[in-house]
């Protein structure tokens, strides 16, 4: 696992301000609006604080329990600031002392101390790039396969199975929802559930089209083939939200679902897919052997996707340009993966790169999500996304 936002990174001499690997970071202030807006947080704590001591809160539960997330998620950000300014005051004070006194050996703690400084900050602005509405929400991850073929197919189950390896490697639990088979390897698209802290607040950064340069394994004359497939993320939504589907809006398919043979062939019509006619919408679901969990889970999956759906309306509304999908196929990619002639991963949007290739189809994949959450873009090629 790649360190913590910060760690690592060299801090000259203290009073020369420490060197950020993060390019959006700004001065810290306290000021309303800022990066980090803690006087509209205190407010909004306060305000939290008198609406709770009020005994008809807590006839709604639901919304009782909104409301002491909300407050708790708030405390946590202006408890983190809190302590980035006393570490910030302390490496000031041992400065001012080192000068005074003009002592070399707390002239080092000083440095130290604001080193730690700079990390704290480094990890505050990570979780601020963390903290959109669904950041905290499981995720809804689905696969491709694009332009390319049988290759595609099979680069598809490749990146399926990278992005399990990722959750697995932060701990995150993995359910898979739906796999539809290549024709000859791979797959055509499968999709899965992650849950864990922040899933989605960190899988959202690998949405879009990624390219496989290689050596084909298919083509018996082993020429170098391009592929691509579209990975695609969205939160999962609590039971709580209300999405209203109208019965008459939905299709519902039962059928036989595809798997091993012999005796684990399934033999009643267990599988569920949901088409949603206005939208086009179509979630398939065949990874239970009960007809009714399939059900339950489908329809709580195109609850997310029409969740999903209506969000990209909205932000079609202000930005039309970022509503435009992308075809999976040349100048659409977000990442470059090339295994010949020579190896190289390479994000186009934030220009990190690594040749350890095959870690990074292992899922080592932060050494990418930490760079792009935290607003690092390249300047000599514009991504669309």
């Amino acid at each position: 696992m790649p360190p913590a936002p910060g760690e690592g990174i060299g801090v000259p001499p203290w009073p020369h301000r420490p060197a950020s690997s993060c390019r959006t970071s700004p001065a810290v202030s306290t000021a309303s609006g800022g990066p980090f807006d803690v006087d509209r947080k205190r407010e909004r704590v306060a305000e939290l604080t008198r609406i709770a001591e009020d005994p008809a809160l807590w006839a709604d539960n639901a919304k009782a329990q909104a409301l002491l997330k909300e407050k708790a998620q708030l405390e946590a950000g202006v408890g983190g600031f809190d302590r980035a300014a006393r570490a910030l005051e302390d490496a000031l004070a041992l400065h001012e002392l080192a000068e005074e006194a003009d002592d070399e050996a707390t002239r080092i703690e000083a440095a130290q101390a604001g080193e730690g400084t700079v990390r704290i900050v480094e990890a505050l602005e990570f979780e601020k790039m963390l903290s959109g509405p669904h950041d905290r929400a499981g995720a809804i991850v689905e696969v491709k396969s694009g332009a390319g073929g049988v290759e595609a197919m099979d680069w598809a189950a490749m990146l399926y199975r990278m992005y399990t390896r990722y959750c697995e490697r932060k701990g995150w639990e993995v359910e898979p929802a739906d796999l539809v088979a290549g024709e000859e390897a791979g797959i055509s698209s499968a999709s899965f559930i992650a849950r864990g802290d922040h899933a989605y607040g960190f899988l959202k950064a690998e949405k879009g089209v990624h390219r496989l340069v290689r050596i084909s394994p298919f083509d018996s004359a082993a020429r170098r083939q391009t592929s691509f497939a579209a990975v695609d993320v969205t939160p999962e939504i609590e039971d709580d939200i209300v999405i209203d589907i109208k019965e008459t809006d939905v299709r519902i398919d039962t059928y036989r679902s595809s798997g091993a043979g012999g005796q684990k062939v399934n033999k009643t019509d267990s599988a569920v897919r949901i088409t949603h006619l206005p939208t086009g919408i179509v979630v398939a679901m065949q990874n239970e052997r009960s007809q009714q969990k399939n059900r339950s889970m489908a329809w709580k999956i195109l609850r997310s996707r029409l969740y999903d759906h209506e969000e990209k309306k909205r932000q079609a509304l202000l930005d039309q340009a970022e509503a435009q999908k992308k075809d999976i196929n040349f100048g659409s990619q977000i990442r470059s993966y090339v295994l010949a002639p020579y190896r190289l991963v390479k994000d186009l949007r934030s220009g990190v790169e690594t040749g350890k290739v095959d870690d990074v189809l292992d899922g080592d994949l932060d050494q990418f999500v930490y760079p792009y959450l935290l607003g690092v873009r390249r300047s000599d090629r514009a991504v669309e996304e």
